[in-house]
């Protein structure tokens, strides 16, 4: 299990223009540094939308396409979300694109009710936890942050964790921005294990503000990188040892 470098690329999502956001992503990366795995916002390529007629067509998705291309081409694997259409239903869909273009796919669990969300997207069902160089990962997306019973993390029958990393990928508006922060830092501590979290900034169609705030946070719930306001792209390191160490001193897992 190597140490796992993870890219976050925080930036301000162009309204509903595909095209536009493809060619912002495609110029950062030429550009940033080589990363084992990156992370874009909650519906990379058309900001937190409920206009249906945005949706992918997931059987001949163009946004899946560009990351299946991008991950190929920069040899790492790329977290984020899209909207889609499948089987006559609409989704806000994590994707995991692997390096040699394998796909895992996660349903958000947790539609935002306060922004109607669960009148236009169906929800998943199930967790789901991917395994990439050697980690265990959890996808999560946005809204989903607020329900700590949805990835509690536990032994198996071997005594390992069930996950390494949380992952989550919002657009998650400045007005909450403290709940975020809080609660990004408590399922690290509860869970034992790493928070990864990257969130837009900017305005949307909607008029929503975001600044930010994507971090990356350790089991004991300290800062590998603080909350960040500017658009960039971040690349932190994920300590394996670190990781085993923690846990090996501070054994809470076995209790839950």
């Amino acid at each position: 299990m190597q140490d796992l470098s993870i890219g976050l690329f925080q930036f301000d999502q162009i309204w509903q223009d595909k095209q536009a956001n493809f060619e912002r992503i495609s110029a950062q990366l030429a550009v940033a540094p080589k990363c084992d795995l990156l992370l874009l916002p909650e519906m990379f390529h058309t900001g937190f939308s409920m206009e249906l007629a945005c949706a992918d067509n997931w059987q001949h998705s163009e946004g899946l396409l560009f990351l299946k291309t991008m991950a190929a081409r920069y040899q790492m694997a790329i977290y984020t979300s899209l909207m889609v259409q499948d089987s006559g239903k609409y989704f806000n869909r994590g994707v995991f694109v692997y390096p040699e273009g394998q796909i895992k796919t996660y349903d958000k669990r947790k539609a935002f009710g306060l922004g109607g969300e669960d009148q236009y997207f169906s929800t998943g069902e199930k967790e789901v936890i991917v395994s990439y160089l050697g980690w265990n990962l959890n996808l999560q997306i946005c809204y989903d942050l607020r329900f700590p019973e949805l990835v509690r993390n536990r032994l198996n029958a071997a005594g390992a964790p069930a996950y390494d990393v949380l992952l989550n990928i919002a657009n998650w508006p400045q007005k909450r921005i403290a709940h975020w922060d809080a609660l990004l830092k408590a399922r690290a501590i509860e869970n034992q294990c790493y928070v990864l979290a990257c969130n837009r900034i900017g305005q949307d169609g909607t008029n929503l503000v975001y600044n930010g705030h994507s971090q990356a946070v350790d089991l004991m719930g300290d800062f590998l990188a603080k909350p960040l306001e500017q658009e960039g792209f971040y690349v932190v390191s994920c300590s394996a040892a670190l990781l085993k160490e923690g846990r090996k001193m501070l054994p809470f897992l076995k209790d839950a």
